[in-house]
């Protein structure tokens, strides 16, 4: 059975750091384009960052550029985001996604035209 499990959500001051584990189980991480998505109150999902170990393939949104790290752990089959210097618009629910297609980039991050399978989300709170 493919299983996503985030963890690592709270609440944070602006201008902090969190970090958010996927643990994946019924497949392994290093074969699938393994993402985060976040979905803030009267907005749409949006996917913010990406990596695709197999293939070379990492992406991240212009919106956490320079904030949030993605990297994964293929010996524990676990996907992380790092998030630096937060702010109070990083405020939403936070999903672990994992794509559909095996050994495949990226890409369709960046026209958000991802087929994912998702986690069941964790909530980031930042406050002022």
């Amino acid at each position: 059975e493919v299983q996503l499990v985030e963890s690592g959500g709270g609440l944070v001051q602006a201008g902090g750091s969190l970090r958010l584990s996927c643990a994946a189980s019924g497949f392994s991480v290093n074969d699938y384009a393994m993402g985060w998505f976040r979905q803030a109150p009267g907005k749409e999902r949006e996917g913010i960052a990406c990596i695709s170990s197999s293939v070379g393939s990492t992406y991240l949104s212009d919106s956490v550029k320079g904030r949030f790290t993605i990297s994964s752990d293929n010996a524990k089959n676990t996907v992380y985001l790092q998030m630096n210097s937060l702010k109070p618009e990083d405020t939403a629910v936070y999903y672990c996604a994992a794509g559909l297609s095996y050994r495949a980039s990226c890409e369709c991050y960046s026209g958000n035209y991802c087929s994912n399978f998702y986690g069941q989300g964790t909530q980031v709170t930042v406050s002022s």
